[in-house]
């Protein structure tokens, strides 16, 4: 008779719950088995989801079966792929439970370049922009927009150690927009740095005030539902590899309609006209989402964001948040729990330690015995020959990492304004800037496909660096 597992005996009682996701170890054993086959064990979720093998081959069925044209003609094969680019569309707004007649769907990239669109678009003259130091670079990068038009940039905190923003300050800042422009208030529903998750109540709020709301979902959907009936941000960007890993390079910005017709674009390009005149010098430009789509929209791929979506739906948030749920507990429990010797603690967690009001990333640093951090660099190494995926740095944001790694706003300033750091500052520069402090962490991330056996390796990874 084979032993029970005593530590997997021990995990069923802290959370019981978890078998209830048992649908999850059927479909690893099936959809994702090249996993085990490569004895891998990956563990950056918010970096990058993972496909189903059905997913490809759904797709490959359709592109095999079908011919599509470029949906800037009618002839009919543009008229097929107009079709399945349209339902793709229509798809999306019925996931996020979003009213046809209120939002719209543009199709990017990515997620960034849902963020350059309103960025580069939005009426920032004489008004505000206001978001959180916990802010993907991409949603940082639209203050260059804002300054450039005159616009107040305005930072709001967050602090040590849940990484938590200062909602007393958030509330007095937004009870001030400015009264002769527009204001935009941004921030994520989820960290990728903390995997905090800030409150949705913050939209409604906003609202009242009269700022329009960019909500970044791209860290929150993989694992928890957003309803865009309950609340409702004008401005949403995703990135749809980082929920179901297939197809990258595809994202789309959903927007309410009377936000949307507040952007002014900067240029126009093919596919966004109505009407241009070399000779008349003018252009009309397009209505709905098609004004905000340049060039030819990726309509081969973009079907497979619907067959995505539907593979999501089989499974249910339901089950997928349970399962991260608890996963990141008994992740959190034990390395938290992990001591050297001397009684030293190996990890620092930047975030919440509970399950409360976080998602399935866990972000630290090691330490030796006597306290001093291990570098970043050299944990990846380590994790790399242990053949574990995870991600170090600070993630693209910065304003979390500045906070977590305690890097004083005089040392940035000492930084920047030293000789030689006018147009260029490397990693290296930067570090000797800071006295050495650590310029990044480490971050282990919980998603959808991880098992038990996924932590445990991990775990026992980290103690392999107790001393």
């Amino acid at each position: 008779m084979e032993k029970p597992d005593v530590e997997f005996v021990s995990f069923l009682k802290s959370y019981p719950t978890y078998p209830t996701t048992h649908l999850i170890d059927d479909l690893r054993a099936t959809e994702y088995a090249r996993l085990d086959l490569g004895g891998h064990v990956y563990l950056d979720y918010t970096g990058g989801g993972l496909y189903a093998e059905s997913q490809l081959r759904r797709h490959n069925k359709l592109l095999a079966e079908h011919v599509f044209g470029n949906p800037h003609s009618s002839n009919p094969t543009s008229h097929a792929a107009t079709q399945l680019v349209e339902h793709a569309r229509e798809y999306v707004l019925k996931f996020f439970n979003a009213d046809p007649d209120e939002y719209l769907v543009v199709f990017t990239s990515n997620a960034s370049g849902a963020l350059k669109l309103v960025g580069e678009s939005y009426p920032f003259a004489r008004g505000r922009y206001l978001l959180t130091f916990d802010n993907h670079n991409s949603v940082n990068g639209i203050r260059e927009f804002a300054h450039a038009r005159g616009a107040k940039v305005t930072y709001i905190p967050v602090a040590l150690p849940d990484m938590r923003a200062d909602e007393s300050g958030l509330r007095r800042e937004l009870t001030q927009p400015a009264k002769s422009g527009h204001n935009l208030f941004a921030y994520p529903a989820q960290s990728n740095f903390s995997s905090v998750q800030h409150p949705l109540e913050w939209i409604e709020e906003a609202h009242k005030h009269g700022w329009d709301v960019l909500l970044d979902a791209a860290a929150f959907v993989p694992t928890s539902k957003l309803d865009l009936s309950e609340v409702k941000p004008d401005f949403v960007p995703v990135s749809f590899y980082k929920m179901f890993g297939y197809p990258t390079g595809l994202g789309a910005l959903i927007a309410r309609k009377p936000a949307l017709a507040k952007l002014q674009r900067p240029w126009f390009a093919g596919g966004t006209i109505t009407v241009a005149s070399v000779q008349g010098d003018k252009f009309y430009m397009a209505d709905g989402s098609s004004a905000f789509e340049d060039g030819t929209v990726d309509y081969l791929n973009i079907p497979a964001i619907e067959i995505g979506l539907k593979y999501i739906e089989s499974i249910g948030y339901a089950v997928i948040h349970e399962r991260v749920h608890c996963l990141t507990g008994w992740l959190l429990d034990n390395l938290t729990a992990l001591k050297h010797n001397n009684g030293a603690n190996l990890v620092r967690v930047y975030g919440p330690t509970s399950t409360e009001g976080r998602g399935g990333a866990v972000t630290v640093n090691f330490y030796d015995q006597d306290g001093n951090t291990l570098d970043h660099r050299f944990i990846e190494e380590q994790a790399n020959q242990a053949n574990i995926s995870l991600r170090t740095g600070c993630f693209c944001n910065p304003g979390a990492g500045e906070v977590a790694l305690e890097i004083s706003r005089v040392e940035l300033d000492v930084c920047f304004t030293s000789p030689g750091h006018e147009d260029r500052l490397s990693i290296d520069d930067f570090r000797t800037c800071i006295d050495g402090k650590s310029t990044g962490a480490v971050r282990i991330s919980v998603g959808m496909v991880t098992n038990f056996k996924d932590v445990q390796k991990f775990l026992a990874f980290a103690k392999s660096l107790l001393q």
